[in-house]
């Protein structure tokens, strides 16, 4: 089982994300809050039911996700003119600076994690997981 793509993305997913929750605690961040960052800066103010399909987390989590970048003015949350019920969430100049650290972050923690590899083999495994995350619907 070891040497199969399913346990070693699996264990390595784990050992990526520990590393980074690590990098982004002076922040005051954990990774969901940057997926909301970079959900909202690839596109148009979405609402926070829309981020949590695009998320594929429950609703509650966006709140909650919500409430912290909204406290440390990193979004803006507003009412949809059009409909009073739904929350619009945007990502503010401060909070496109946060994500920009953030991707810095990620930069670093990349180089880290490859710096055995050569440049072809970080080209390959950047192409092919690239190509898996398309295939499954993934941002890439």
């Amino acid at each position: 089982m070891p040497a199969t793509v399913t346990f070693r993305l699996g264990t390595l997913g784990a050992l990526v994300t520990e590393r980074f929750t690590a990098k982004l605690a002076d922040l005051d961040l954990k990774p969901k809050h940057v997926g909301v960052l970079t959900v909202l800066a690839g596109g148009p103010p979405t609402s926070q039911q829309e981020l949590a399909g695009l998320m594929g987390v429950a609703p509650s989590l966006i709140v909650s996700l919500a409430d912290h970048l909204e406290s440390i003015g990193a979004i803006a949350r507003t009412r949809d003119p059009g409909d009073r019920r739904r929350m619009v969430l945007t990502l503010t100049p401060p909070g496109r600076k946060l994500l920009a650290k953030c991707a810095g972050l990620a930069r670093d923690l990349d180089a880290e994690l490859t710096g055995s590899l050569s440049a072809d083999q970080r080209d390959q495994l950047a192409g092919a997981l690239g190509h898996l995350a398309a295939e499954n619907g993934l941002p890439t």
